[in-house]
C-alpha cells in the first residue's frame, strides 16, 4: 500500500517549495497538482480562450493532455508533449488556474490523473483540495497556511530576485481575492480538512517548515 501525504493550504502560502523538499528529503515523489492546473491555465491562454467563458473552457480542456514525469529527478509538467515548466508561474496564467480551477469538467479531468499517480507510489501531493476530496485516506494530512501580507512580501520578493517589478499592494489584493474565490467555490472549496494539522508559517523560516514536516511524516510513517 502506497503512503500519501496531502498538503493542502491558501496561495501563497509555501506548499509546493515545501512539498518538493520534503519529498526529496524522504526519498518521495513529489505531485504538483497546482502545476497542473496551471498547466491548464497556460493551454486556455495559448488557444485564447477567456477565462470566463466556462463553456468554451469545457470545449477546450478535452484536447490538453496534460501529463507528470520525471527527468533526472526533477518533475517535469508535460502539455500536449512539451516540458511547460518554465510558463507556469507567471501571474497571468496563476490567476487564469484559479478562475478554472472550479469546472467540475476541468476538475475531473486532472483529479482522475492524481488519483492515478498516488495509487501506485508513495507521494507528497499539494493543492487546494487534497485532505479533502483528491485523496481524503492520505495516511497525514497538513493544512498549511500564512497570513495574506507575508504571502504577499513572499512572492513580492520572489519576483524582485527574477528582476521583474511587483507592487506589494496589488499582490496582497490579489492573493485575498484569489483565497475569497477558493474558499467559496461550489465545487471542492478550499478549506481544511477535519483531520489535518494545522502548520502556520508566518513566523518560520523555509529550512524550519521542512524540518517540522519531515518529521511529522516520518512519525506518520512509522505509525
Amino acid at each position: 500500500m502506497s503512503y500519501n501525504v496531502a498538503i493542502d493550504g491558501p496561495a501563497g502560502a509555501g506548499k509546493s517549495t515545501i512539498a518538493k523538499a520534503v519529498a526529496g528529503k524522504l526519498e518521495m515523489v513529489y505531485v504538483d497538482t497546482g502545476a497542473m492546473y496551471r498547466a491548464m491555465a497556460l493551454y486556455m491562454l495559448r488557444e485564447q480562450v477567456p477565462p470566463q467563458d466556462t463553456e468554451k473552457v469545457i470545449e477546450k480542456c478535452r484536447y490538453a493532455d496534460i501529463t507528470i514525469s520525471y527527468e533526472d529527478g526533477i518533475q517535469v509538467v508535460l502539455l500536449n508533449g512539451e516540458n511547460v515548466n518554465d510558463f507556469l508561474r507567471t501571474e497571468e496564467v496563476g490567476h487564469i488556474a484559479s478562475v478554472i480551477s472550479p469546472i467540475p469538467e476541468v476538475r475531473k479531468k486532472l483529479v482522475e490523473l492524481q488519483k492515478e499517480l498516488a495509487s501506485g507510489t508513495d507521494c507528497i501531493m499539494d493543492g487546494r483540495d487534497i485532505g479533502t476530496c483528491v485523496l481524503p485516506n492520505a495516511q497525514l494530512k497538513i493544512y498549511l497556511t500564512a497570513s495574506s501580507r507575508v504571502r504577499a512580501r513572499r512572492r513580492y520578493d520572489e519576483l524582485a530576485a527574477k528582476g521583474e517589478a511587483g507592487d506589494l499592494q496589488t499582490i496582497q489584493a490579489d492573493i485575498e481575492e484569489r483565497d475569497y474565490r477558493d474558499m467559496h467555490r461550489e465545487v471542492s472549496p478550499l478549506k481544511r480538512a477535519e483531520d489535518a494539522v494545522l502548520v502556520d508559517t508566518s513566523d518560520m523560516s523555509i529550512d524550519e517548515v521542512i524540518a517540522v514536516i519531515s518529521e511529522m511524516c516520518r512519525r506518520s510513517r512509522k505509525a
